[in-house]
């Protein structure tokens, strides 16, 4: 095996022995394919016509999701348990490479749409034949020294494929002039979204980074102090009614509100509303097609421009990700995620017997959170040699944080240290807007 192939951030990820219980019992081999059945299940819906599509260089299509996902297993992890594996097929080590440069070349992000073959049908014979040999590994023992870690980032890799597959896929349909729905769900009563408060934090030094023996990504590491000064953060998402407010107010018009960058962008591509909201203000385009614009639902799919201009306007900014991780610490992980299949985000309702002025609401779940945070390296972190090194800490520049997950985001793939990151300008993935503030 290559030296430095798996960081020492992902080994730690999984204990060892814990890994060997879990083979012995056959429990990893089910969860392997608990997740893998679980990406093939988020396709059944499509056409065969749109596995194929590309709606821009920034998403890709299912089809290459499925295949690259594979990829990924039999890359880091058959190819690396026997010295004399022969690949399925040598072209798809090219193909669904995604960036991975010491690897080897890879075919180019934005031509992704072009690859009508192999067929979608090939695609899957693919990933069968990967998930077969995949299970003769494990179910002959124990992994060699190292793989067993490369395993558990395989199948975390793969949640957040699924992520990606349904935002994809969202982004898609919506340039479709038929509008069509990705799943047919009925609407429910609305619901209330909970009175706006303000929650206050005293801070301090507080320990920032993952804890204990359970998996993380290695930009979650090392766990470290931080120090947080007194801030105050809002007790629930910014809704689609407040966002609306900023619209009519003429937000999008007010240069005042916005840094350069987000300016001119929002200039140059003629930004008036959030990405998936119609003209008229009326709809927005969803996973289960245009609904009518529902003012107590969190706001989703705006840019971290969109999300700093404003909390300018309103009079706050966006937290940081240490604030926000300071405070994701005093309630649980739990939400609107991916398995409850409600696939748009769901109105702020507080818990019966709450203390309301001290609750914090979605915290976990329906929108990913912009913060001001750069994605850059926690102090003492270096990312390993070897291919895997560079799964995170190479885009730690030009990036904001975004902290809690979504309602595409699996239940089983989030916890207060997660750390997601895009480009501000990035507005087809389920990102929202939390509030904060400072304390004098």
């Amino acid at each position: 095996m290559q030296p430095g192939l798996i960081p020492p951030a992902f080994q730690g990820g999984m204990d060892r022995s814990d890994a060997r219980v879990r083979n012995a019992a056959g429990d990893t081999l089910s969860h392997y394919r608990d997740v893998r059945a679980a990406t093939v299940e988020l396709c059944a819906p499509l056409a065969i016509e749109d596995y194929v599509v590309q709606s821009m260089p920034d998403a890709s299509p299912a089809k290459w999701h499925l295949a690259h996902t594979s990829w990924f297993f039999e890359e880091f992890v058959l190819a690396r348990a026997a010295a004399d594996y022969r690949p399925y097929a040598a072209p798809y080590r090219y193909l669904f490479n995604s960036y991975y440069n010491a690897v080897g070349p890879m075919h180019c992000r934005a031509a992704r749409g072009m690859l009508s073959r192999p067929t979608v049908a090939e695609v899957m014979a693919y990933r069968a034949a990967v998930d077969g040999r995949m299970a003769s590994l494990l179910e002959a023992g124990r992994l060699a020294d190292g793989l067993d870690a490369a395993l558990t980032l395989g199948l975390e890799h793969e949640r957040q494929h699924q992520e990606l597959l349904l935002t994809d896929i969202k982004h898609l349909f919506s340039l479709n002039p038929l509008q069509p729905a990705y799943r047919e769900r009925p609407r429910g009563e609305r619901a209330r979204a909970a009175p706006l408060r303000h929650v206050r934090f005293q801070g301090g030094l507080a320990p920032i980074g993952h804890a204990g023996p359970g998996f993380c990504f290695d930009n979650e590491l090392p766990r470290h102090p931080a120090l947080v000064r007194p801030f105050r953060l809002a007790s629930r998402p910014v809704t689609n009614g407040e966002y609306l407010e900023f619209v009519r107010a003429g937000g999008y018009e007010d240069a005042r509100l916005w840094l350069a960058d987000g300016w001119a962008l929002a200039r140059r591509e003629q930004w008036q509303r959030p990405i998936y909201w119609s003209a008229s203000l009326e709809e927005e385009f969803t996973l289960t097609g245009p609904r009518e614009l529902d003012r107590d639902t969190p706001l989703s799919h705006v840019s971290g421009y969109e999300a700093d201009a404003f909390a300018r306007w309103a009079g706050a900014r966006l937290p940081t990700e240490f604030e926000w991780e300071l405070a994701a610490g005093t309630v649980p992980a739990a939400g609107n995620f991916l398995e409850r299949r409600e696939w748009h985000p769901q109105a702020a309702v507080a818990a019966a017997g709450a203390a309301a002025p001290d609750t914090l609401l979605q915290m976990f779940g329906d929108v990913w959170e912009w913060t001001q945070s750069a994605y850059a390296p926690y102090p003492g972190y270096s990312p390993a040699a070897g291919a895997l090194g560079e799964y995170n800490g190479k885009f730690m520049i030009n990036q904001l944080v975004l902290r809690g997950g979504s309602c595409a985001t699996s239940a089983q793939h989030i916890r207060a240290s997660y750390r997601n990151f895009f480009p501000p300008a990035a507005r087809w993935q389920l990102s929202g807007v939390r509030l904060a503030g400072d304390i004098a």
